[in-house]
């Protein structure tokens, strides 16, 4: 659990952190060719979108497939396949977080520092350090809109989930994550979506900010 926690906040933050400075770069460049009309802020968005798509899922199962059998988790298919899905779009969405922190503001140094705050928050309420039955209440919300929370939820209980492996205190894997992280394993179809859903959301507002703003000084 451990290793997961460390790798996912590691890469994922490298990934948000190493794209920024292309996009910011090539932002300029679409400014040039967008006064030119030579394509649509839409079009663009959408390249620049699908052209990490490949990259990220070369970057997924090599990442995937040395990890699994390092770590020795079970060798079944399925929990493989859950690995790999969850680990795609956890490096998506801070694929895509890194080039929206670059779209709405006016250059990569202060898309770091923003992201930076974020990068922090998330670490806070991933529900690693603080699990969330122990959070308290009134910011229990931020763990649900955590995206890194959701990852966690799923690596951990895709992995866990269903072990009946009695531990030292008399309880089962499967009732120690279920009372001490409150994860159940029935709701992954859920972790899935929302994992999909944060990426969906980082693209969709990367496109519109380079649609609506334009940071240009002349």
């Amino acid at each position: 659990m451990g290793s997961m926690y460390t790798a996912v906040l590691f890469l994922g933050v490298q990934n948000a952190s190493s794209v920024q400075p292309v996009v910011s770069v090539e932002r300029t460049v679409f400014y040039r060719e967008k006064a030119a009309g030579m394509y649509s802020a839409l079009a663009y968005a959408f390249a620049q979108v699908t052209i990490e798509l490949p990259y990220i899922l070369l970057q997924a199962v090599i990442y995937g497939v040395i990890t699994y059998l390092m770590i020795g988790f079970e060798r079944t298919f399925v929990k493989f396949l859950w690995y790999v899905f969850i680990m795609y779009f956890t490096l998506a969405y801070f694929t895509f977080y890194g080039m929206m922190a670059v779209a709405v503001t006016p250059n990569y140094h202060i898309a770091a520092i923003v992201s930076s705050a974020f990068y922090a928050i998330w670490n806070l309420f991933s529900g690693f350090l603080i699990p969330h039955p122990r959070i308290p209440i009134w910011w229990r919300w931020y763990y649900w809109a955590c995206p890194v929370a959701w990852t966690l939820y799923g690596l951990i209980e895709s992995q866990f989930g269903d072990l009946d492996d009695m531990l030292d205190n008399g309880v089962t894997v499967k009732q120690f994550l279920r009372g001490y992280f409150g994860f159940k394993h029935d709701f992954l179809g859920v972790v899935a979506t929302m994992l999909v859903g944060f990426a969906v959301i980082f693209a969709f507002v990367f496109a519109f900010s380079i649609r609506t703003f334009n940071f240009q000084k002349r």
